[in-house]
């Protein structure tokens, strides 16, 4: 059980990264390869999308551009699941082309069968851009 719990692991950080680096350079049709059928896509501030260009339209309506740069990844497999969690900051250029950067993220990611089910996205994008919290939510 063992051996298969560290190649699982193995191979689902791989997925992740893959998948990442996939939406960060806009291809689409190669991210789509890492999501199940069924995906739930949950970013802060927005209601849980299904597809990637739900997420690609929800992203054009308050940034140009988003990079991440992953401090860690870190995984743990289950006994119905695997989960695949990444923390690092991002960098975006907003849509009146001012900046931020070292903005801290965390992605959270569940996997079955080696694809994507979930993923779930926390940043700090509220604090340096505070009309984002959600309504009736202070960013602090």
């Amino acid at each position: 059980m063992e051996s298969n719990a560290s190649e699982r692991r193995g191979s689902d950080k791989t997925q992740v990264r893959a998948f990442l680096a996939a939406m960060q350079a806009r291809d689409l049709a190669k991210a789509k390869r890492f999501l199940a059928e069924r995906v739930a896509l949950e970013f802060p501030g927005a209601p849980t999308m299904a597809s990637l260009e739900e997420v690609i339209a929800w992203a054009g309506s308050r940034y140009r551009h988003v990079s991440k740069t992953l401090h860690g990844v870190d995984h743990c497999v289950t006994p119905l699941e695997s989960i695949v969690i990444c923390h690092g900051v991002l960098d975006v250029t907003w849509l009146d082309d001012t900046t931020s950067t070292g903005v801290r993220f965390i992605d959270r990611f569940e996997l079955k069968d080696g694809l994507i089910i979930r993923q779930q996205v926390w940043n700090d994008l509220a604090l340096v851009r505070p009309h984002l919290a959600p309504a009736g939510h202070s960013p602090l």
